[in-house]
């Protein structure tokens, strides 16, 4: 039996929804075989994740488009578009909305001292790579059964002048 420990995971600051987590183990069976269509007590079965989430999931990823639902008595679920094109981004802005650190991330005029925040193009900034980071991983990288190698990400993001000196310095 594998010993947890809440109070550790309790701090975690920084993390993802269970729902989040499980949709993306969920997107990751149906991509080891990405042209067959399970249903939902398979997928189940097969992730260890209960029928009820499953299907709560499934349902909202369908609305994402990222599967294809087939009803029927020969229904289940599949794939939308290949592994390669389904990004672990994607999942969890299906699931979780818009990926933002902060508020002010992706909306502007959400709070009171947004017009006078230093760190607010920061934050972007680093929104924007987590981002970037999270949309370089496919779905089909997830299905791997190892990573022989490192994902690298390109980014296109830049930083401030200021992180700029402090690094040089």
């Amino acid at each position: 039996m594998i010993e947890t420990h809440p109070e550790i995971c309790a701090l975690a600051m920084l993390k993802l929804g269970k729902l989040t987590d499980y949709a993306t183990v969920v997107m990751t069976a149906l991509a080891t075989e990405p042209a067959r269509q399970r249903c939902a007590q398979e997928l189940a079965e097969a992730t260890h994740v209960a029928a009820p989430t499953v299907s709560k999931l499934m349902k909202t990823l369908s609305k994402h488009g990222l599967v294809e639902s087939m009803r029927g008595a020969h229904g289940g679920y599949r794939l939308a578009r290949a592994p390669e094109q389904i990004s672990v981004a994607d999942i969890v802005a299906a699931i979780e909305g818009p990926i933002a650190l902060t508020e002010c991330a992706v909306h502007e005029g959400c709070c009171t001292i947004e017009s006078h925040c230093g760190a607010r193009s920061n934050w972007r900034l680093i929104n924007n790579a987590i981002n970037a980071a999270l949309q370089s991983v496919s779905l089909a990288q997830m299905a791997a059964p190892t990573l022989t190698q490192p994902i690298r990400f390109e980014s296109t993001i830049t930083a401030p002048r200021s992180l700029n000196r402090a690094a040089a310095g």
